[in-house]
């Protein structure tokens, strides 16, 4: 931690100190009338900076929010529950194993709840299916055995699907005996000790009683099984370590996550029970419970093993239900938080929480406008890429990568340095499904409703199985032409950035005024338009006594070390255009000021 503030404060002061130095170049730059006419800003290019700088800027303020996270999350590091008191009188507790579809995966989480270490005569357990497809038959036999070998075990079948999941919940309550339930997706498999371990928290004397809800933190059964499910865990993990860290450790609002937690029974009803009119019941349900004065707790040291999507449509389908799940509870829930009494960091975190997912949408727009904004600003200065350009890439695109490095570092000390391989994917995933998460969210802000879409399971656990010929896959349809289009986009931005890096090298190499900066001089800037009297004039820069030698040229006019340079930050940036354009920034601001000390001094001599 100690050195990433290093290395932050280093950065702002290198920030700072180059616009310090470079003000009254900068200002003369302004003020200097001699190239007065060659550039004007018109319509087109206002019609383009203005929405670019707002939805940059409004992509860098979720990304300083990432570093806030990051920061509360070591900030009050100190602020995590100690070992509960020992328990004597254990509650009865319900258990509600929420089901659709799930074949392959339903008597795994049976045998596993079956394992529980739980008193037997204060445990009741449903089996809460939705199905229908053979899952039914499957699902009522395992109970019926589990039953019969004196498991308190009912099955309980809906055949109209209402309200989805959270109406099979809220069916469920209506028999339950519980004054706890904890609540298991078909892909989950707890440790016999996991209520051992977390229904203590509730009957403490002297913090139990204002607890709502426990969330456990995911592991999962099948990280290693390739590189979408390496992805998927560096994206969970993220989210788990830090978001559910810092916001438990700050005090602020945070969700239930559907599953692999606890909730007293009492919280539930004082917050108005189940409701279904989001796709994130279990989002919608905490915060209003939060409301209510609830306190939430998470604790990270109690795992809950999980099966990862291994198909990228059911994956890319998981994203999309969250996220216009997550923009649903906040058109609905973010008008009370901000009129309800809590303090404003409460309020603010429940703001960037709940309406995270509005950068979907405004990263496929700023993506449209990378290519015309690339060429509207192509002739800007260094200056405007060091103070404005450099401070929003940091704060909009280096954000991600510390976020999840960080939650790395946390669960892996030994080995957290491997995500720096896999950063690039993660990067273009999260690209990737932007399309995607886009459509869903502005489905959300206009009101349209859409089932709820489950994501399918297949008993995969490790590197071994296999999802091929299994029923349940999510069919792609129009959407993957729309994301193989961005992906011809970005291509054609790269091709189109290194092109005009490539063409204002050769016409730097050719430009009369560079050749005293071949000299060693730090040159590296491309033409501009300047008077015609220099190509003539006797006052000329020139070699004493030799024509400039072109085999001697700086490193960045090199053509294969250029190149090289120009792809790899391109790649790590996930933006080849801004590379190439502070390239050619830098190289810019060098020609012009030795454009304009000929100017001068020909004026001088040769007045207009």
């Amino acid at each position: 931690m100690d050195k990433t503030f290093t290395v932050q404060i280093l950065l702002s002061i290198a920030t700072v100190l180059a616009a310090q130095t470079s003000l009254s170049h900068y200002w003369h730059k302004l003020t200097d009338k001699t190239f007065t006419g060659v550039y004007h800003a018109n319509a087109f290019d206002l019609a383009m900076m203005i929405p670019y700088f707002l939805v940059l800027f409004v992509l860098a303020a979720y990304g300083l929010h990432r570093y806030w996270l990051v920061y509360d999350y070591y900030m009050y590091s100190k602020n995590v529950p100690g070992p509960p008191p020992e328990v004597k009188n254990w509650p009865r507790v319900t258990v509600q194993l929420p089901i659709f579809n799930e074949r392959y995966v339903i008597e795994r989480l049976v045998e596993a709840v079956s394992r529980f270490d739980y008193p037997r005569e204060l445990l009741d357990v449903q089996v809460l299916d939705d199905s229908t497809d053979e899952t039914c038959q499957v699902a009522s036999a395992c109970v019926e055995r589990h039953a019969a070998q004196g498991m308190p075990i009912v099955y309980i079948h809906r055949t109209n699907r209402e309200g989805y999941k959270a109406g099979a919940l809220e069916n469920g309550l209506k028999t339950s005996q519980g004054e706890y339930i904890a609540i298991f997706d078909a892909d989950f498999i707890p440790e016999p000790d996991f209520l051992r371990r977390t229904i203590p928290y509730f009957v403490d004397p002297a913090n139990g009683p204002k607890i709502g809800m426990v969330q456990t933190r995911w592991t999962y059964l099948n990280r290693d099984y390739s590189l979408l499910t390496q992805v998927e865990t560096i994206l969970l993990d993220g989210h788990f370590v830090v978001e559910h860290g810092a916001r438990s450790r700050r005090g602020t609002f945070f969700n239930f996550n559907g599953t692999a937690g606890v909730w007293r029974r009492k919280a539930i009803e004082e917050a108005g029970g189940w409701e279904h009119d989001t796709l994130t019941e279990d989002t919608d349900l905490s915060y209003r419970a939060q409301l209510k004065g609830w306190k939430f707790l998470y604790l990270p040291q109690i795992e809950c093993a999980s099966e990862l999507p291994v198909d990228m449509n059911s994956f890319k389908a998981q994203q999309a239900r969250w996220a216009k799940g997550l923009m649903q509870t906040a058109k609905k829930i973010l008008p009370r938080v901000l009129k309800s009494d809590a303090p404003w960091h409460v309020k603010a975190e429940a703001f960037f929480h709940l309406t995270a997912n509005i950068s979907y949408p405004l990263m496929v727009l700023f993506s449209a406008m990378l290519l015309p904004a690339m060429i509207v600003r192509f002739y800007q200065g260094w200056f405007q890429m060091l103070v404005i350009d450099l401070p929003l890439f940091l704060a909009s695109t280096c954000s991600i990568s510390s976020f999840y490095l960080v939650a790395q570092r946390e669960l892996r000390p030994k080995n957290w340095w491997r995500t720096f391989l896999y950063m690039p994917f993660v990067m273009a995933t999260g690209i990737g499904i932007s399309v995607r998460n886009a459509q869903a969210v502005m489905e959300a802000i206009v009101g349209k409703k859409s089932e709820f879409a489950r994501t399918p399971k297949f008993n995969i656990e490790g590197k071994k199985g296999s999802f091929a010929g299994k029923k349940y896959k999510n069919k792609a349809g129009w959407m993957p032409y729309a994301e193989v289009l961005l992906g011809l986009y970005f291509a054609g931005t790269i091709v189109y950035a290194h092109y005009r890096l490539r063409r204002h090298q050769r016409q730097l190499r050719h430009h009369p005024v560079s050749a005293p900066l071949r000299l060693g001089l730090p040159l590296h800037r491309p033409h501009v338009p300047r008077p015609n009297l220099l190509r003539s004039s006797p006052l000329r820069r020139q070699r004493p006594g030799n024509a400039p030698r072109r085999h001697r040229r700086p490193w960045l006019l090199n053509s294969g070390t250029g190149s090289v340079v120009s792809a790899l930050s391109s790649i790590w940036s996930c933006g080849a255009g801004w590379s190439a354009r502070a390239r050619v920034f830098w190289a810019q601001d060098e020609l012009n000021s030795a454009v304009g000390i000929e100017t001068d001094r020909l004026f001088q001599i040769n007045p207009v």
